[in-house]
């Protein structure tokens, strides 16, 4: 045993890992409503997909892609998901977007929805972000092409008014029989 009489200690001295007083209660916002992918088409048309449907968000280059002969002209091929081959259909295209999307560049933003183990990449232009949008303030859509009416489950006015945010439907897209045709 070591002793060092030099050693003092005084008891009225604080630990350096003394308690620290907690700051004021920080009132945390809790977000409204549910979590929600936007993203655009080809014509620049923003839309929504409710977080909950999306498997994953993807950038695929377009080598990656395999074309396949004989199919409808909106599947762009199939990619390798780990492991699984999943067809990526356009979009924009389905739709009613006359002009088919681009894959002319580095790369292509794909988003895989699911539904009961069934996957599709969709193709889209642009990713946007990641938003809490709240059910409650969706309303019916007024106007739309028949070519779309299918797909959409209603809007969002964003932006004071100036802009609508339409919300897909993903399983009506993933089972549409237009992918076939």
């Amino acid at each position: 045993m070591v002793e060092n009489s030099e050693l003092e200690i005084d008891q009225d001295q604080k630990p350096p890992f003394q308690e620290v007083e907690a700051p004021e209660e920080v009132e945390v916002k809790v977000p409204e409503g549910e979590l929600h992918l936007r993203f655009f088409v080809g014509s620049g048309i923003e839309f929504a997909l409710p977080a909950v449907g999306i498997k994953e968000v993807l950038e695929y280059s377009p080598d990656r892609i395999n074309p396949m002969p004989n199919v409808s002209s909106m599947l762009l091929g199939t990619i390798n998901l780990r492991g699984r081959v999943v067809w990526v259909g356009d979009l924009g295209q389905l739709l009613g977007e006359s002009t088919p999307l681009s894959i002319d560049r580095n790369d292509v933003s794909i988003i895989a929805v699911e539904d009961q183990g069934l996957i599709l990449g969709l193709a889209i232009e642009k990713i946007g972000v990641i938003a809490w949008l709240d059910p409650d303030e969706l309303k019916a859509t007024k106007t739309l092409p028949d070519s779309m009416a299918p797909f959409i489950k209603g809007e969002w006015i964003i932006d004071n008014g100036n802009h609508s945010l339409k919300l897909l439907d993903q399983v009506s897209i993933l089972r549409s029989a237009r992918w076939a045709s």
